[in-house]
Formats: C-alpha cells, structure tokens, sequence
C-alpha cells in the first residue's frame, strides 16, 4: 500500500515510558465528578437532583439536541451536589458530584442494544453516550451519520498516537484487539462503508504484529505502518497519509470520503454492542518525572486528577506543571481536583527542570514555524498580528484553520509561545462573533 506524506511535522521525543505496563484499574474513588459538557456540542441537562440515589450505567443527564451527548454515572450512590463549576478552561459548567456507596449496583437499562438497521445502530451510538475518546470529544452518532452526499467509502481508525508519554491507545492494541476488531465489523456492518484502514505509527511494534494477525480473516480492514512524525495522529494528516486526500479548510473528514475514529472508540463500541454499558470508565496514561510510579490506569469518569495520582504512589517531587492529554496539546490544569473526563487520554506531572521556560526572544523571522506547519500557515505573522491585537488580519490569514499542534512552538528558536497567542486570537473573535 502507497503512503502519502504531509508537509510540515516534527520528531519530539518518544518518551513512551508506559508502552509496557499492562492497565491497572484503579477501583471506586471517594467521590465522582460529572460534568453535563464532555462533547462538542449542547450541553446537557441535568436528570438528577441532591440527594437522589443512582446506579451504574444510569443516565444523568442528556438534551434534545442532535449535537450532544449524554452522560451516565460511573458509580451507584448519593447526588451530593448539582452545580456549576470551572473544570478546564475559564468557563463554567453544571456538574454533578456523586458519592458513591461502595456496590456499584448496576441499573436496570442498562442493556445490550437490538440493532437490526442503520438506525438503530445510530440511535444506540448516541445512547452509549460515546463521544470521540482522542481528543476533540465529538459525538460519535453524528460523526457516523454524514449527510448522503459526502460518498464516505474508508473508515479510518486512528491509532497513531503521535504525542510523546501516551500509550494508552498502544494498550488499548494490545489488551483489547478482538473488542477492536468486533467494533470496527460494527461500524463497517451497519454504516455501509466498504473498507477500514487502521493507521499506527511504527514505534509501536508489538501493538502492530498483535493488529496484524487479528485482521487477517478480514480483507476489508488492513493494518497501515506509518512513519512515526508528529503529528501523524491529527485527523487531516492521517487522511492525507493514508488516503492521499486533502480536507479543504473548514470541511470535515467526510467531505473528502472519511471518518476517523479513536482506536479506543470502535474497542468501547465493540463491548457496547455486547453488554450494552455506557461510557463510564477510561484508560489513561500517567506519566511525567514527578509521577512516582508511571504506568497506564482504568479510571472511572469523573474520578478527582488527585486520586489518580495518589494511586500511582503520589509524588516523587512537588510538581511545576500538570497536563491533562500530552505535552504539545494538552491542558494545563490548576488544580488537583479536576476529574477524569471521557476524552481524558493522559495525566502528565512535570519537573521544574521539565517545564523550564526560555524567555522569549525577538521573532527572526527565520522561517522554521512555516516548514513545520502541516497547515501550511504562517504561524510567526498569526503571532504578530494577535498581539497587535489585528484579530481580523490573522482571521484573514487563516488564523482558524490552526489546530494547535504546536509543531510551530517545537522548532521556534526564540521560544515564541505561538500556539498561546492562537488560543487568544481564536477566543477574542468567537467573543467578537458572540456580541
């Protein structure tokens, strides 16, 4: 099979310190943490009041909206608070703390799906509660749905896992490849689409050989070795290595005949489809040199960062910086009381000698932030005209065309932070857009 390369990318460390360390779930937590935004989309509304009593698998809350996702509760117990709260990023959102009581008593809906048509199984997509578990949290029975025009004929299956210290989708190959297989026969089955690529970059050897004897009695699924560059994994560059398409700016992946799921998301479908329990637990990867025990962790959603972390022994040293996702494209947080969230792929605590920041210098205009950019944009004209605050200049510059790899910041050697000024750009013309 002939790969396609895209422009731009970088080689940050691997740094897969966890490849080999088999999940350990991490059990009950004292408390969970649901938020009703876990998707892109509407948020839902809250079912549940304080002092209710819910179980496993039980939906909490959910809306109208084509858009959405609901959301379940990962524990049975006691609603102990339903109010708004600041998890990542600066605005609030309604969330509901539930204390658990220790039996994890399942609820009675919770039931393996009938499917018979297409729409049923999209209506048991959206039920599952499933959302794109590699990042953007998109919800998956729309992305399953395109309109009839787009012609979709490749399923591509992400498990490139391009950022450096994850390895929870290398795990989710390796621990669950037939869940893999059964979710992927799904989505062929009932979508129509006649073929699926798996992409995964070759620094995954044993994740590879263990996907390559598992589709073999399928010859419409096949195992895709891409180089490993960052960001392989991005949507748009995946669909470019494997498929030579282009998704044109402001399309999506179907558009160019695609749809693009997590590796982790056809494995979640794959036992949905079998046990009919919703999305309430995730395997993360904990990591960082402040972590002392790195290792990959199943984790309840909603479970509080800091129990997580307390699990895999606390910390060695008192850390300068946590990142919920990976260090290029990852959140920081302020607080250890954050929960795991369904797209929550990574918990990484940093060293001071880590994150030591080089103070910024003069752009050169040396060029290297357009050579890396798999956009093809000019990431150092962005940067100068948000801080000029010239919002609808950079607007004009393709401004939101950026998908924030930070590919840009990597190579620049003036340590510019031009992904920081992006992030600000992009929220002053949304508020603009908003008034």
């Amino acid at each position: 099979m002939k790969f396609h390369s895209f422009r731009g990318g970088v080689h940050p460390p691997h740094a897969k310190n966890t490849e080999n360390c088999a999940t350990i779930p991490l059990g009950v937590p004292s408390k969970v943490v649901i938020p009703m935004v876990q998707h892109i989309g509407a948020p839902c509304r809250p079912l549940v009041k304080k002092g209710d009593t819910v179980k496993v698998g039980q939906v909490i809350g959910d809306t109208d909206a084509y858009v959405s996702a609901p959301v379940h509760s990962s524990v049975s117990g006691t609603v102990t608070a339903v109010e708004d709260r600041i998890i990542t990023g600066s605005r609030p959102v309604t969330c509901v703390e539930i204390v658990p009581d220790g039996l994890q008593e399942v609820s009675g809906d919770v039931a393996p799906p009938v499917v018979e048509t297409r729409e049923d199984f999209l209506k048991a997509v959206r039920a599952s509660g499933l959302t794109g578990l590699g990042g953007a949290g998109f919800p998956a029975h729309v992305k399953l749905n395109p309109p009839k025009e787009a012609n979709v004929d490749t399923l591509i299956i992400n498990a490139a896992e391009c950022e450096p210290y994850i390895t929870s989708d290398c795990r989710e190959c390796i621990e669950n490849t037939d869940y893999i297989i059964k979710g992927i026969r799904h989505v062929l089955k009932w979508t129509g689409i006649p073929r699926a690529f798996i992409g995964i970059e070759d620094n995954k050897p044993e994740a590879i050989k263990i996907l390559e004897d598992a589709v073999k009695p399928y010859s419409d699924i096949t195992v895709c070795v891409v180089k490993t560059i960052y960001p392989q994994g991005a949507e748009k560059m995946l669909i470019r290595t494997l498929t030579g398409r282009e998704v044109a700016p402001g399309k999506l992946p179907a558009d160019a005949g695609c749809i693009v799921m997590n590796v982790g998301s056809v494995s979640f479908l794959g036992r949905y489809m079998e046990n009919g329990m919703p999305l309430i637990k995730k395997r993360i990867t904990v990591d960082g040199e402040s972590v002392k025990t790195p290792t990959n962790v199943e984790v309840l959603i909603g479970t509080p960062i800091q129990e997580v972390f307390d699990f895999c022994g606390g910390f060695s040293e008192e850390p300068a910086k946590l990142i919920m996702g990976g260090p290029m494209m990852g959140v920081a947080l302020y607080s250890l009381d954050i929960p795991v969230l369904k797209h929550t792929n990574a918990l990484l605590a940093f060293s001071k000698e880590q994150v030591k920041l080089t103070e910024e210098t003069s752009c050169i205009r040396c060029g290297r932030c357009v050579e890396v950019c798999p956009m093809g944009l000019l990431p150092f004209e962005l940067d100068r005209l948000i801080r000029a605050k010239s919002y609808e200049d950079a607007q004009k510059n393709n401004l939101m065309d950026c998908m924030e790899c930070g590919s840009c910041v990597f190579a620049c050697p003036a340590k510019r932070l031009i992904v920081q000024s992006i992030r600000l750009g992009k929220d002053a013309l949304r508020r603009a857009s908003a008034k």
